[in-house]
């Protein structure tokens, strides 16, 4: 069975789509799991403790 060029690349279309999306899903899974808010807080809020004035 020969595999032709079209047939790769709607195999290689359809699995770059549902790799982007799942991607897309496990990230925003991620970025709003309740455990993890105290560590992006503590994130964000570190930059502003390393301030000693404004620069020069």
């Amino acid at each position: 069975m020969q595999i032709s060029h079209e047939l790769l690349v709607g195999i290689a279309k359809s699995f770059g789509l549902f790799y982007l999306i799942a991607l897309s899903i496990g990230i925003t899974v991620y970025a709003f799991w309740p455990s993890l808010g105290k560590r992006f807080d503590r994130a964000a809020k570190s930059i502003l403790d390393d301030e000693d004035g404004p620069c020069r």
